[in-house]
């Protein structure tokens, strides 16, 4: 009896390892780094060009956050911490990694220039076991940073930089950023200044005398297309044939996996998710509970653990807004929504009256209001929260005139309008067009 109870069941053996791979985020990168297309491959070019050919670089890394920015840097970071591979002259020399010092700052601490260029001392004290001064002014440490470029320089040495929520640092007199910058024209610096931000204008927020100093490259993380993210759950969820899991099972939950990726009804759900969070790191999350889902008895994947992870991220309170929302609240905001796919930008409560009349007037719906009680739903919607105000002007105007937006997507509006129980069905049908 002790036996078996000491024994694990192997899907218990195969959560554990799904889950594992879930947290970690060098696994979940890889799958997407292998390609020489990748922003991967593109930046561990970048960073070995500044090793082998001695010069200084800079780069800024854009996308919406959990895009895998920040990962896609650790990964460099982890498998620089092997070693780094230089081809000269047909020969493989292995450098070690104290030809790579790297130094992170994040502009949510460190906005301030005085407390950036502070923490950049302290970080190179630190590193080459020196005396850092806490009463050192700005001039002292922006000085002492040029000479320790320039020391490393001499010693072969890359510092890397890496600028968190680059935006930040991108405000105000921009010292910090001029200083490093100015420091890297140096013959004898070797460094790299990489900025990490979720605003893709970013560039545009430099001053002259930085954006002229810096070398405007860019790498874009966007959302993974349909076969890229197919690829990636694959990569996530399918068990290696050659590890202590029984071939046999092994090979049959990778057989129904491939049935469930292969299936519409999966791939509609997929598609679901993923217009709602279409990043990478939300699609880990739901993928983690998903697994956390399934049966161990049963022991393979089901349909029904991704469906039920579905509805556990889609309990939004926006859409538990739109269920206690009346009927006519629900013509208001298809009426909104029509306005926008006919790209009218901007629109008040006339205007969304003008489209409400037209819509009964095409399909002679029941459902017609006089326009005082349109304007108490109209009112009601404010309240909620599911419309607001486009700015603040316009205080003095009657509600009925000021421009308004809708706060919620299409998405989220036929997702609610399909769990409204009286929903009437000629919303649906708005909704579809």
């Amino acid at each position: 009896m002790g036996r078996e109870k000491e024994k694990e069941k192997p899907s218990e053996k195969a959560l554990n390892l799904l889950r594992s791979r879930l947290s970690d985020p060098n696994f979940i990168f890889r799958s997407l780094s292998d390609s020489p297309d990748s922003n991967y491959s593109k930046l561990k070019f970048l960073i070995s060009t500044s090793v082998t050919e001695a010069c200084n670089n800079s780069i800024l890394l854009l996308g919406p956050r959990g895009s895998g920015k920040v990962a896609c840097l650790k990964l460099q970071s982890h498998n620089a911490s092997k070693y780094i591979r230089i081809h000269i002259l047909c020969f493989l020399i292995l450098y070690c990694l104290r030809l790579l010092m790297q130094i992170r700052l994040n502009g949510l601490l460190h906005s301030d220039d005085n407390c950036a260029l502070k923490e950049i001392a302290r970080q190179l004290c630190m590193e080459h076991q020196l005396l850092f001064s806490k009463v050192a002014s700005f001039d002292d440490n922006s000085q002492f940073m040029i000479a320790m470029l320039r020391e490393c320089g001499l010693a072969h040495k890359t510092i890397i930089f890496v600028l968190d929520e680059f935006d930040f640092f991108a405000q105000g007199k921009q010292r910090l950023l001029y200083s490093l910058l100015d420091a890297m024209q140096s013959v004898n610096s070797q460094a790299v200044v990489i900025g990490v931000s979720c605003r893709l204008d970013v560039d545009q927020l430099l001053e002259k005398r930085v954006r002229s100093r810096f070398s405007h490259r860019k790498l874009l993380f966007l959302s993974p297309s349909k076969e890229d993210t197919e690829r990636f759950m694959e990569h996530i969820l399918s068990l290696p044939m050659d590890s202590s899991l029984p071939h046999n099972y092994a090979a049959e939950f990778n057989g129904r996996l491939k049935k469930i990726l292969s299936d519409e009804r999966f791939k509609e759900l997929i598609d679901t998710y993923l217009s709602f969070n279409f990043t990478i790191g939300h699609l880990v999350r739901f993928l983690f509970q998903a697994v956390s889902y399934m049966d161990l008895n049963a022991g393979f994947l089901s349909l029904g653990n991704f469906k039920a992870a579905l509805s556990s991220n889609q309990r939004q309170p926006k859409l538990e807004c739109i269920r206690d929302c009346s009927v006519l609240e629900l013509y208001m905001m298809v009426c909104m929504k029509r306005l926008e796919v006919k790209e009218q930008t901007s629109y008040n409560f006339c205007s969304v009256m003008t489209e409400y009349k037209s819509i009964h007037d095409s399909f002679q719906t029941s459902d017609y209001y006089a326009a005082n009680v349109c304007l108490r739903a109209f009112e009601h919607l404010l309240q909620c929260q599911l419309i607001n105000f486009i700015d603040n002007k316009g205080h003095n105007q009657s509600v009925e005139f000021r421009p308004v937006k809708l706060l919620i997507s299409s998405a989220e509006l036929h997702q609610g309008l399909k769990s409204y129980q009286q929903c009437p069905a000629i919303l649906l049908k708005l909704m579809d067009r």
